[in-house]
């Protein structure tokens, strides 16, 4: 799915604003929003995202965070294998 260009607009606006003062996260999560991202399309299976929207509505951080802090920590043990 691709964003449209007031989707993409919106969402700059978004990312330009202050951040809620009141948040608080693990020092992983602010670590990979500072981090320079690529946006790429992702397909998963139906009950993984249900599964990872569940967990990530647990843990009070958003699906997306919480997927990338998966594929963060799954690399960095992966690379520690070789």
């Amino acid at each position: 799915m691709v964003a449209s260009p007031q989707g993409r607009s919106f969402l700059k606006r978004q990312s330009a604003a202050p951040a809620a003062k009141n948040r608080q996260g693990s020092s992983l999560v602010s670590k990979l929003n500072r981090a320079s991202s690529v946006q790429i399309a992702l397909c998963l299976p139906t009950p993984d995202l249900a599964k990872a929207r569940e967990i990530a509505g647990r843990k009070g951080i958003g699906y997306q965070t919480l997927l990338k802090m998966l594929v963060h920590e799954g690399l960095r043990r992966e690379s520690r294998r070789q």
